[in-house]
This record gives C-alpha cells, sequence and structure tokens, in this order.
C-alpha cells in the first residue's frame, strides 16, 4: 500500500507545474500577487470577515467547471497537484455543503482553524478580506499551506503535516488519483449516489422496522384467539358460549387484519431491498467505488467501528446501565457492520426476547460479538455465513427492549466494556463522540505542527433472545 501510495504521489506531483516570481506566486486573475508559502502573515495582516465562526446566510454554490478552474489554478499558483486539492475539498466540506463550523471549531470550504488562517489565509478573489467561507480564498489558502508544508516535492509529508493519519493522506492520494484520471464529475456523481443510497438505506430500515412491529402484534392477537377459541370449548352454558364465541370471532377478525398488514409490509420491505440493492449497485459501478460509503477503518486492520454516521451523529458512554455493554445511540437507518472478520453464529431477522432483531458472530479470535436492537438484518446475515470486516449487517433500530434507536453490543460472555478496548477507543472523534467524557476533536482540520517524518505504516446478565 505505501508503495502504490508513493507512486500515486509522484505521478501527481509530475502533472504541477508552479509559476513563481521570486518568493510571490503570480496567478491571472484575483490581487496581481499572492503571499508566499515561505512565510506566515504577520499578525493582523490580513482584513478578517467580521463574523468569521459564522457561516454565512447564503453560502456559495459552485459548479464543476468553476470548481475545477480554481483548484487548477491554486494548484500553479504554489505548485500543488490540483488533484490534491479537490480532494481535501471533498473531503473537508463536500465542495461547500457542509462548511461548519465543526466540533472543533474548523470553518469555510476547506475547513481551516481560526488561528491557522490568520496565518495561512489571504484574499485570492481581490475584494480585500481574506475570508475562508469564499472558496477562491480558501482554496488558495490550502494550496499555500500545503506548499509550505513541502507540498511541492514530497505531498505525502504535506499531507500528513495537514492531518496527522496515515488514513488521511491514504484517503487524499487515491481520491487525488481518481481525478487525476480525468473524471471531473467522480465527486458530484458520488454526492448523488450517497444521498440515494442513505435514503434507500432508511426505507428499508423503517420497512423492517414496521415489519417487526406488525409481525408482534399477528402474533399476540394471534395467541389471543387461541386462548378465547379454547375457552369457548370449556364453557358449558349456551349463553357463556355464544358470547365467548362472538368475542372470539371478533379477535378472531383482527387477528386476520393484522396478518394481512404483516404481508403488506412484508412485500413493502421486500421493494425497499430491491431498490437498495439498486443503489449499492450504481454506488460500486462508478470509478470510486464504494467510496464514502463504507464503515470507519482502524489503525489496526482488523477491526471497524461497528455503526456507520460520524460523530456528529453516533455516541456512546464508557459504561453500560447494569452489566458491560456498549450502547452506540445512532439515527434509525444508520448502516451497521461486521467489526471484524469471522462467522455468523445466530441470525434472527425477527424480534426475539430483549434483543429484538439480531445476530452473534464469532472473530478469528474466537470472542464472540452479539448485536442488538437492529431495525433490519441483512438476509445474507445467517448461521454459518462468513463475514469479513466491513461488511454490511443491517441498520440500527430500537427493537426488543429498547427506548430509542441504538446498538446494543456486547462480548460473550460479558465480563468487559467493548468500548474500554484500544480498537474501540481508536475510532473517537473520527467514528463516534463520547457521552460521558470529552471526545477528541475531529481530524480533518487544518492544524500547523511541527515537521515530522512519515510513520512506518503499519454474575453477570448476558442480553439474550430468551
Amino acid at each position: 500500500m505505501i508503495r502504490k501510495l508513493a507512486l500515486i504521489a509522484v505521478a501527481l506531483l509530475a502533472t504541477a507545474a508552479p509559476a513563481r516570481a521570486g518568493n510571490t506566486f503570480v496567478v491571472l486573475d484575483g490581487p496581481a500577487t499572492l503571499p508566499s508559502a515561505e512565510v506566515p502573515n504577520a499578525t493582523g495582516g490580513i482584513a478578517l470577515p467580521a463574523a468569521m465562526s459564522t457561516s454565512p446566510l447564503e453560502p456559495q454554490q459552485l459548479s464543476v467547471a468553476e470548481l475545477t478552474a480554481l483548484w487548477q489554478r491554486a494548484g500553479e499558483a504554489y505548485g500543488i497537484p490540483w488533484e490534491i486539492l479537490a480532494a481535501i475539498n471533498d473531503i473537508e466540506s463536500n465542495f461547500g455543503q457542509n462548511m461548519g463550523p465543526s466540533s472543533a471549531g474548523a470553518v469555510g470550504w476547506m475547513q481551516f482553524m481560526p488561528s491557522t488562517w490568520e496565518r495561512w489565509g489571504l484574499d485570492a478573489d481581490g475584494d480585500g478580506v481574506a475570508n475562508p467561507w469564499v472558496a477562491e480564498d480558501a482554496i488558495f489558502a490550502a494550496a499555500r499551506y500545503l506548499a509550505a508544508a513541502g507540498g511541492g516535492t514530497d505531498i505525502e509529508r504535506a499531507l500528513f503535516a495537514y492531518n496527522h493519519a496515515d488514513w488521511y493522506v491514504r484517503d487524499v492520494l487515491e481520491l487525488a488519483a481518481t481525478y487525476a484520471r480525468g473524471d471531473l464529475q467522480a465527486p458530484f456523481l458520488i454526492d448523488t449516489l450517497t444521498m440515494n443510497l442513505e435514503l434507500e438505506q432508511t426505507r428499508v430500515a423503517e420497512a423492517g422496522a414496521a415489519l417487526a412491529a406488525a409481525i408482534r402484534e399477528e402474533e399476540r392477537l394471534a395467541g389471543a384467539e387461541a386462548r378465547a377459541v379454547e375457552r369457548v370449548e370449556g364453557l358449558a352454558l349456551l349463553s357463556d358460549s355464544l358470547l365467548a364465541r362472538k368475542q372470539a370471532t371478533l379477535i378472531g377478525v383482527r387477528s386476520q387484519a393484522a396478518a394481512d398488514r404483516v404481508a403488506r409490509l412484508r412485500a413493502a420491505l421486500e421493494e425497499a431491498e430491491l431498490a437498495l440493492a439498486a443503489a449499492r449497485a450504481g454506488s460500486l459501478a462508478t470509478p470510486l467505488g464504494a467510496a464514502g460509503f463504507g464503515p470507519s477503518m482502524g489503525s489496526a486492520a482488523e477491526y471497524v467501528f461497528p455503526v456507520g454516521g460520524g460523530p456528529e451523529l453516533v455516541s456512546v458512554a464508557h459504561s453500560h446501565h447494569d452489566y458491560p455493554a456498549a450502547d452506540i445511540a445512532a439515527p434509525t437507518g444508520s448502516p451497521l457492520y461486521a467489526l471484524t472478520d469471522g462467522y455468523v453464529v445466530h441470525g434472527w431477522h425477527a424480534p426475539e426476547g430483549r434483543c429484538g432483531i439480531g445476530f452473534t458472530m464469532e472473530g478469528a479470535d474466537g470472542r464472540r460479538w452479539t448485536y442488538c436492537h437492529l431495525a433490519y438484518l441483512e438476509p445474507s446475515v445467517m448461521a454459518g455465513a462468513a463475514l469479513t470486516a466491513g461488511t454490511p449487517v443491517g441498520f440500527v433500530g430500537s427493537t426488543g427492549a429498547s427506548t430509542g434507536p441504538h446498538l446494543h453490543l456486547q462480548l460473550a460472555p460479558a465480563l468487559s466494556y467493548p468500548q474500554a478496548e484500544a480498537w474501540f477507543e481508536s475510532f473517537a472523534g473520527n467514528a463516534f463522540s463520547w457521552q460521558d467524557a470529552a471526545t477528541p476533536a475531529p481530524k480533518r482540520v487544518f492544524a500547523v505542527v511541527a515537521p515530522a517524518p512519515m510513520p512506518v505504516s503499519s454474575g453477570v446478565v448476558l442480553f439474550t433472545r430468551t
């Protein structure tokens, strides 16, 4: 992988053609000169917007062509491959669709921290204000920052200075390589496909949850009908028998209506499953494959975080209310993934006991993990099925003994907390937030860091169905 990334970086650097004049970079539009990447701004050296940490009421909306022109001009000005700027723009703000402020305080098109913007921000559009909420200013500033970190000769090192994380360097380089192949529409296609996929995931989760509730009601009424019929057969007096028979008939009508509702909801779920399969197939057919759809990958390659959605939507506490387990809160329909390689021990697609819909898997190390309260379990998750880390297994719900949508995750036997494990904690700030403690700031923000070499990659109550 390191060799692959190095080749990508070399290829991207080969496309960059900086135009310099002494310590000043020259571009065709905007101001006559741009500030050097060799020296940061002096204190008070740039004019800032009046409310730099407040999103504008009407954020900029730019087309593919307009953004491509900006990336290319900024890249040429500061000797940075424009594809790198495009990839960062995608990852940081989804091309201006999510400009913050983030939970860490980062703002604008390229998600600068305000203190970093004061040092490296610039006025590229020539309006007299260095504004991170303006695409031209932000993209040129990002190019300047990367150049200052040595991006003109070592783009991997510059990206690592930008965000001290191997995964970030990998994500940017691989995404940039897609743009370098000439597929400029890819990021916007991926954005559309992401929305479609999320919509179909939600539809399946909602249909699955509705079906689960209907099945429980059908079972309840069927039981009540059976008891009523049994009672009729045990009555000696004709008047009592007639009254009981009438009650049994009424319950039977309701029971049949419940069965009909189950049939309708089962058909609706099948329709939603087909739409989801089509959305998944569409995402895999794009040049970026399933990029942006998958789970958060950990530094330990054998683990992924089991719940998708990110730290703004997903949260967990360090403890559980009555025994070691993790209740990972997330919106209904959030995707769930196998957290490691292994196989399915049990899987139940209809609610059972306190767990509701769920399954148990055994990892390669022999430990067993149970997922509970799902709105929907993938049909492929059945006893004996092999799973690889990151395999979609279902969607978050609130079936069983649950007071709100979340994934109940536990080890068997439940003698230790999943969230106390190093692999789980490593996702704090990137895949989830702590509910009961400070969460590390998300790492997808600019920060001034000292140059560093690239690192070498490298009596317990069980939650049962009965």
